[in-house]
């Protein structure tokens, strides 16, 4: 069976690189599931998203990703985030008092647009972590 081959890179580091054979990231214009053969693509990512990298056999490689493109051409797919994080790195106790701090900024002022973009941060890095947000 065809392969991608998938690179996930933030400015920071190379997350990861390998073979896939399904890649489900949120774009600005909803979700996108990817598998060989699919058309080109260049695609906005999300604040706040959850990549998923599906591979047979092994478990899912999961990661929080936070703005950037997802771009396809030729079974290549390549992820350049403005900042992402892979769900077994996250620190989930860390994770989660930044989400509390996010919401009661939120709470305190509603039109906190920095607020709203943290929250969607700490959610997307509890997901990815595998916990219920």
């Amino acid at each position: 069976m065809a392969k991608l081959r998938v690179g996930v890179v933030s400015p920071e580091r190379e997350l990861w690189s390998g073979e896939a054979d399904m890649v489900i990231a949120k774009t600005v214009d909803g979700e996108i599931g990817i598998m060989p053969s699919h058309a080109p693509v260049l695609g906005v990512l999300v604040e706040g998203g959850v990549l998923r990298v599906k591979r047979e056999g092994q478990d899912d490689l999961v990661a929080a990703v936070h703005g950037g493109f997802i771009s396809v051409a030729d079974d290549e797919v390549s992820i350049l985030a403005e900042q992402a994080e892979l769900g077994s790195e996250v620190d989930v106790a860390a994770a989660r008092d930044a989400l509390e701090r996010a919401l009661a900024s939120v709470e305190a002022d509603s039109e906190n647009m920095e607020a709203a973009a943290e929250v969607r941060r700490a959610r997307a890095r509890l997901r990815a972590a595998g916990e219920q947000v």
